[in-house]
């Protein structure tokens, strides 16, 4: 073999070792990447997920808010009915006592 050939040879082996070692270089730069770029998208995830978390726990305490709201009218109202039956009943029971009492 000629030395021009062996040489050939030689840097050939040399750009290929090269070739090989930017190759890994750049691969473990691309993993790199990749992984800073899903912990970013991660973390905007989380924020989003924690934001709509507090909007949604606020709308919940309005809902509540306005339900109990709504619960308190209607207990309310029903409690007034019922003091109104039960004055009416009190004004006959008292005619029946008298009546009785009277007629004896």
């Amino acid at each position: 073999m000629s030395f021009e050939a062996v040489t050939n040879i030689a840097q050939a082996e040399e750009a290929a070792k090269a070739a090989v070692a930017y190759a890994q270089t750049k691969a473990r730069q691309m993993v790199l990447d990749a992984e800073s770029s899903g912990r970013a998208q991660i973390e905007k995830a989380l924020e989003r997920a924690e934001s709509e978390l507090a909007e949604l726990a606020v709308k919940t305490e309005e809902k509540s808010s306005e339900a109990l709201k709504g619960f308190e009218s209607e207990i309310k109202a029903q409690k007034q009915a019922l003091r109104e039956k039960a004055e009416a009943k009190l004004e006959e029971a008292a005619t029946l006592v008298v009546e009785r009492i009277v007629n004896g």
